[in-house]
C-alpha cells in the first residue's frame, strides 16, 4: 500500500531527508522489550509476551511500562519503573537492535542523490549518542535528541533544530517517522511528512495520522524521492 496526500508536483523536492530512530531507521524493540521484562522478571512476574509489547516501542517507557506494568506516568511506581528500565536498556541497548531492511540502501540512496540525512529522536542523548554508532549510523548529517532542545516531539523544536544543524530551511527537508507525534512535529515543523507503515505505528492506522506520504518500504520512500527530484529537475530544464 503507498498512498499519497498531496499530488506529486505539489511538493518540494527536498534537500535533506530526517528520521526518527526507533521504528524507524533501526528495530530497537527487541533491546527495549528485554529490558522490561527484565524487571518483570526481577519482581518474580512473568514476562509480557514481545507481541504485546513491539507495537508500544516508539512511546519508549511510557509505553513500555504502560504494555508491561498497567501503570501510566503519575502514577504510584512508575517513576521508580521508568528509571530501573533506563538503567536495565542501557546496559544492553545493542544486543539485538539491527536496522530494518532496506535502510543502508536508503541512506546510500539519499547520498547518491546529492541529498543528506539525519536523526531527530525522541530518545535521550544518554542511549541516541552510545548506540549509534554500534548501528552503523554514526555517520548522519545531524544527531537530535530528545533533551537536546528541552523539547520532544510533537513539538517541532527538534526538527527545527536539526534543519538548522545542517544550514538548511525547513521547508527543505522532509520527515519521516512511524508515530503520529513524528507526523505532527513534521507538520508542525513546515517539512513534507512521511509516515513509515515498516515501523511499530501504535494502535492508530497510520493512514489517519494525514502524512503526505505512506509507505510500505524504505525502497518505496527511495523511489519517491528520485521521482521527485526528477520531476523537479525536468521542470528547471523547461523554465
Amino acid at each position: 500500500m503507498t498512498s499519497f496526500a498531496l499530488t506529486p508536483v505539489s511538493i518540494p523536492a527536498p534537500r535533506a531527508v530526517l528520521f526518527d530512530l526507533d521504528g524507524t531507521l533501526a528495530d530497537t524493540a527487541p533491546d527495549l522489550a528485554a529490558a522490561v521484562n527484565w524487571l518483570r522478571t526481577e519482581r518474580g512476574l512473568d514476562e509480557t509476551p514481545y507481541e504485546v509489547l513491539r507495537p508500544t516501542a516508539s512511546a519508549g517507557a511510557r509505553g513500555m511500562i504502560g504494555a508491561a506494568f498497567g501503570l501510566a506516568p503519575g502514577d504510584d511506581g512508575y517513576e521508580e519503573l521508568r528509571l530501573a528500565w533506563f538503567d536495565r536498556y542501557q546496559s544492553a541497548m545493542a544486543n539485538h537492535t539491527t536496522l530494518f531492511d532496506g535502510i543502508n540502501e536508503l541512506l546510500a540512496g539519499i547520498e547518491d542523490a546529492g541529498m543528506t540525512w539525519g536523526i531527530v529522536t525522541n530518545k535521550p542523548s544518554r542511549f541516541t549518542d552510545p548506540l549509534v554508532p554500534q548501528i552503523a549510523l554514526a555517520h548522519a548529517g545531524c544527531i537530535i535528541s530528545g533533551d537536546t532542545t528541552g523539547f520532544a516531539k510533537p513539538h517541532p523544536a527538534p526538527l527545527l533544530e536539526g534543519a538548522r544543524r545542517l544550514n538548511l530551511a525547513p521547508e527543505q527537508c522532509w520527515y519521516v517517522g512511524d508515530d503520529l507525534r513524528d507526523i505532527e512535529a513534521g507538520k508542525a515543523a513546515g517539512m513534507v511528512t512521511v509516515a513509515c507503515a515498516w515501523g511499530y505505528c501504535g494502535a492508530i492506522a497510520p493512514s489517519t495520522w494525514g502524512a503526505d506520504y505512506l509507505f510500505d518500504t524504505p525502497d518505496q520512500l527511495l523511489a519517491a524521492l528520485r521521482d521527485v527530484a526528477a520531476g523537479m529537475s525536468r521542470a528547471d530544464q523547461a523554465a
